[in-house]
């Protein structure tokens, strides 16, 4: 029995010894090839280089319809972005009139905040290629729901100004004669990009129209808002726009990464000396929380930026913290005589409220910091909210297998080895 799990000991070492290298150095082997977890995980603004502009809406509308009109604003910025090619931007309302921009990693920062400013334009295309309307003639476009034989369905209800609804029905009537089928779709393209192609089957000579489809009431409501939102809502002004080069940020990248590295190294060093076989058991949760957090952060798409590496680094000391605790009421409880099993037995179970305590309140700052910061102080509560759900699932689940673990293969009553 103690053999097995003395093997057991030495497999768990070597499966995390080998996940730790593979994250470090990355492995190609063949097809197999596993990059390194620091190139893999996004990098954001500050430390991959970029653009980050302030836009505030020139209008004074209040309360929902202002809240409306910067909703569709965003809508439309992030379909322009998207033809730039930029993973992840960040596009967040700061207060009620502003929205910041944020985009990581682009190229041609001017060609960015020229895109973002330009006006975009919503055209109704026939199938010869001649604008029928464009996107001032809609008045209304809504998502709403049409009953039909299976019941009630999503559609989008189109409602045009005057000039809109004649040049709209001479098309339609022309278009519903056709017999080709390809013949009798109208195209509707926001700022040169097919958005929507529906058929038309009868001529619309009251202005209004309906865009039917296999939508969900999401995918009906997006729609309804791109084609509301040909051109902007309301007026913006570029509040200020700056390029972030990749260099700067790159340097501190990797001097963050290496004072990480320096006090992980000082922590695995100081818990193997105080504490003995607890700080090696303790070590080896360090790492595996270490992996936990970064995996996850690749699986989710965080967008790892400076603030975050420090979010990172103070839940390594939340993780460090919680083992600290927990250590110390076991040595309290062999001073008082008992085994070493039932001490660590005691210990974990006197120290799971102050773990807990400890690690729910910085929980809780880490989802206020996510709710209403943004950009740097969105990354920080995102980091620290990953590495304390780690911290707490490393502390008191697998340190404490690990730590029973080991008084089991030893069996030893030697109490120096557990730091008393």
């Amino acid at each position: 029995m103690k053999t097995k799990k003395l093997i057991l000991f030495i497999l768990i070492i070597v499966i995390v010894s080998l996940a730790a290298f593979t994250s470090i150095k990355g492995i190609e082997f063949g097809k197999l090839k596993i990059a390194k977890i620091k190139d893999s995980i996004d990098l954001g603004l500050d430390l991959a280089g970029g653009v980050y502009v302030t836009l505030e809406a020139q209008t004074d509308l209040q309360g929902s319809e202002l809240q409306k009109a910067m909703d569709q604003a965003i809508m439309v910025i992030n379909k322009r972005i998207d033809g730039l090619g930029v993973a992840e931007p960040n596009i967040v309302k700061e207060g009620n009139k502003r929205i910041g921009i944020e985009l990581a990693g682009i190229d041609n920062p001017q060609e960015a905040i020229d895109i973002i400013g330009k006006t975009a334009q919503l055209q109704f295309i026939d199938p010869n290629g001649e604008e029928v309307i464009s996107g001032k003639n809609v008045k209304i476009s809504e998502a709403r729901f049409q009953k039909t034989e299976m019941g009630e369905t999503p559609v989008v209800a189109l409602e045009f100004d005057k000039e809109g609804s004649k040049k709209f029905a001479e098309a339609t009537k022309e278009l519903a004669g056709k017999e080709v089928l390809e013949e009798k779709i109208i195209y509707i393209v926001l700022d040169g990009e097919v958005i929507s192609a529906p058929i038309v089957e009868d001529a619309i000579t009251d202005g209004k129209g309906v865009i039917s489809g296999k939508f969900t009431i999401e995918e009906a409501s997006n729609l309804a808002n791109l084609i509301r939102a040909g051109a902007l809502p309301v007026e913006m002004k570029t509040l200020q726009s700056r390029s972030i080069g990749p260099s700067l940020g790159l340097e501190a990248y990797d001097k963050s990464i290496k004072a990480g590295g320096i006090a992980i190294l000082i922590i695995f060093l100081f818990m193997l000396v105080y504490y003995r076989i607890p700080g090696l058991v303790a070590d080896i949760g360090l790492v595996i929380y270490t992996l936990i957090v970064l995996y996850s952060m690749k699986l989710l798409g965080v967008k790892l930026t400076l603030p975050g590496i420090a979010g990172l680094i103070l839940s390594i000391g939340m993780a460090v913290d919680a083992n600290v605790l927990i250590f110390e009421r076991i040595k309290e409880e062999i001073r008082n005589g008992k085994s070493i099993r039932a001490s660590i037995d005691h210990g974990f179970k006197r120290a799971l409220t102050s773990v807990l305590d400890s690690n729910i309140t910085t929980l809780i700052a880490g989802v206020v910091l996510y709710y209403f910061g943004v950009g740097p102080i969105k990354g920080f509560g995102v980091t620290l909210i990953l590495g304390i759900i780690a911290s707490m699932i490393t502390s008191v689940f697998i340190t404490k297998y690990l730590l029973k673990l080991t008084v089991n293969i030893t069996n030893s009553q030697n109490t120096k080895l557990y730091g008393a």
